[in-house]
């Protein structure tokens, strides 16, 4: 039986579990943040990525949120990066699925695009929630339907919001770099798409949460 101290050291570290998170992103970021494929494109992806986290740590002085929302945060920006290192339309998972697993992904499931793009809208609206959520229960004065309702309806707007960015920077700078940044492969309807994965996200993790653990798990520091 492990001894009283030894689990002080394990709580302690789970609180610390924030600030390991961070220095992982930090030292992933930076990895794939080497000799990316189109240099230029990265800066535009990871724009949002320098903006957002130093937001975070400077919340976490204010709210601390669970370490559910955290991690889930972590993983989404961890696919982020990694769709900024290739572009999202093109990181091989396919060419991976099939040295480590041994069949292809897109046979499989009868893909004709790179449908990483699709996977992370979709993880958006899923990882996103846990601190969506825990912030609105903390700060909206309503029933838990409600704060649900208004946690998926902030994912959808920020899910909208980034695809006119994704437009506007794509007008903007145009040519290689506006396509590559935008990302469509030719679908017209491609962020109709993505933001409609980035709201059924959303719904489920929402109500996956409220199955799981009503309420806040956040807390002003």
């Amino acid at each position: 039986m492990a001894k009283p101290f030894e689990w002080a050291q394990v709580l302690r570290g789970l609180r610390e579990w924030p600030a390991v998170l961070l220095l992982l992103f930090v030292l992933i970021w930076l990895a794939l943040g080497y000799a990316p494929k189109y240099r230029d494109d990265w800066m535009l992806e990871n724009a949002l990525v320098v903006a957002f986290v130093p937001l975070l740590v400077w919340g976490y002085r204010r709210v601390r949120f669970s370490n559910l929302a955290y991690t889930a945060v972590f993983v989404f920006l961890v696919l982020h990066v990694l769709g900024s290192h290739y572009t999202y339309a093109e990181v091989p998972y396919d060419q991976w699925s099939r040295d480590w697993l041994g069949f292809s992904i897109d046979d499989v499931f009868g893909f004709e695009r790179n449908h990483y793009d699709r996977l992370v809208h979709l993880l958006f609206g899923v990882l996103l929630a846990p601190l969506t959520l825990e912030l609105v229960n903390l700060e909206v004065d309503a029933t838990a339907s409600w704060r649900r309702a208004i946690a998926v309806s902030l994912l959808l707007a920020c899910s909208a919001i980034y695809e006119l960015i994704e437009w506007a920077a794509a007008m903007v700078f145009g040519g290689e770099l506006g396509m590559a940044y935008l990302g469509t492969q030719g679908d017209v309807w491609d962020s109709h798409k993505d933001t409609a994965l980035a709201l059924l996200g959303a719904v489920c993790a929402t109500a996956l949460l409220a199955w799981r653990r009503p309420g806040t798990a956040a807390h002003r520091r």
